[in-house]
């Protein structure tokens, strides 16, 4: 039995080592097609989109929206507690309960709506600055180990 368990893992290292060596060929074999003057930049996607102005005022805007609705919240408490009758207390809430969704729910959308918009911005704003700089690729500063011309602070500042 460990005599089999060994052969498997043997054979498992063997598989592993084979699939690493031919990821490496394969990756020397692409790196050789790409032509000398092929361009690459980088952008830390997420340091733009926290230094973007449209983000920093959708973001207060959302935390308008946000008092607001607990103001609201706190006025419908109020007018619950009034009623006199369990019966119509458990009417009210209802209500109020249908409406806190329908608000919660446009307050989704339009967020979503104007996230969307300031992305393609962002997007936008990229693509540009790629053509312009003749770059054949845009890379996200996370997945890159090494290379490339950051271009993160241009962007930055494009973009606000």
């Amino acid at each position: 039995m460990k005599k089999q368990i060994l052969t498997l893992a043997i054979m498992a290292a063997a598989i592993t080592a084979g699939i690493g060596f031919n990821n490496a060929a394969m990756s020397e074999e692409a790196a050789a097609t790409i032509p000398a003057s092929y361009k690459v930049a980088i952008v830390d996607v997420g340091q733009v989109v926290a230094s973007s102005k449209d983000v920093q005022a959708l973001r207060k805007e959302q935390e308008a929206k946000l008092v607001e609705l607990q103001k609201w919240l706190e006025t419908v408490r109020a007018d619950v507690q009034k009623q006199s009758t369990e019966e119509n207390k458990q009417k009210l809430i209802k209500k109020y309960d249908a409406e806190f969704a329908k608000k919660q729910e446009a307050i989704k959308k339009d967020y979503a709506a104007k996230l969307t918009a300031i992305d393609k911005n962002i997007s936008d704003v990229i693509n540009k600055t790629a053509k312009a700089k003749g770059y054949d690729l845009i890379l996200a500063k996370g997945v890159v180990l090494y290379g490339g011309d950051d271009i993160t602070k241009e962007i930055e500042k494009a973009v606000k």
